[in-house]
């Protein structure tokens, strides 16, 4: 059901989101991107159901926003990688609330060589970055479509918009997830929910530790989870399907679109060897 009565006539796009009041559900949230945007739904006043895999950081990240913004927060600890974790997921996040916001930002990165690296760990990063990222968005796409009210933000990348040579099969993950998220937002946008890709540069974060790269202010593109966020959540209320934060990124991309598929990979390639 519906929260109030205007919720079924006020269409996706009719204005700024409504945060206040509602629940989140943000996955990765323990730290960059993902912490940066619980700590920025919180300060519109939004209810948050944080996801990772540390339960520890989640409830520290929770008091922590709780005493700062006055919000309710749950904690759900999940490896969203694992078959049927993300189904699990949603089910305790929306037991007894309704979640009008998804915020699918859990994934990591692999750099290196795509016959050298680990075929196990490769399809786990499939599993995490596009699987469980799609079954949290059919959950979410049907419950929201009934309201009539909701919102899905799923984290991308600027390598989404052409191959990376040593990151080909992460490249591929987040082609993906720009390819779904403009395909849902045509699909429901009618139907008063809007979807939207954020596609970051370089950021700080916990995922360089894991994909083997590095970022470091002054790096064309650089940005800090912070900035990242405000940027999203602006395209968001403004009804975007992607957005790309930065000029600089933004130029990076619209090059990887302009220029054959073979020279924006070896492109890519050099770039991705001189900041690795």
């Amino acid at each position: 059901m519906p929260d109030h009565p205007s919720e079924r006539s006020r269409s996706a796009g009719s204005g700024p989101f409504e945060y206040r009041g509602r629940w989140a559900l943000v996955t990765g949230a323990s730290m960059g991107i993902g912490e940066a945007f619980a700590w920025a739904l919180a300060a519109r006043g939004m209810n948050l159901v944080l996801c990772a895999r540390s339960a520890d950081r989640l409830q520290a990240l929770g008091d922590a926003l709780r005493r700062e913004h006055g919000i309710e927060t749950q904690v759900v600890a999940a490896d969203l990688a694992v078959p049927g974790a993300a189904a699990r997921a949603w089910e305790q996040a929306s037991a007894e609330h309704p979640v009008h916001l998804l915020v699918n930002n859990a994934g990591f990165g692999l750099r290196g060589r795509f016959h050298e690296l680990p075929r196990e760990r490769q399809a786990e990063m499939v599993s995490l970055n596009c699987t469980a990222l799609l079954e949290l968005a059919h959950l979410a796409v049907g419950e929201m479509r009934e309201r009539g009210a909701g919102g899905i933000i799923n984290v991308a990348s600027i390598v989404a918009f052409q191959p990376v040579p040593s990151m080909a099969a992460y490249a591929a993950t987040k082609a993906f997830v720009l390819s779904l998220s403009e395909s849902l937002a045509v699909e429901n946008r009618q139907a008063g929910v809007r979807v939207m890709a954020l596609c970051p540069g370089p950021t700080p974060s916990g995922f360089q530790a894991v994909a083997g790269t590095r970022v470091y202010e002054g790096q064309p593109g650089y940005l800090t989870p912070e900035q990242v966020v405000a940027g999203g959540l602006d395209a968001f209320d403004a009804d975007r399907a992607h957005v790309v934060p930065g000029a600089a990124n933004r130029a990076a991309t619209l090059f990887g679109r302009l220029l054959p598929l073979g020279v924006a990979a070896r492109i890519a390639l050099r770039v991705n060897q001189r900041h690795g």
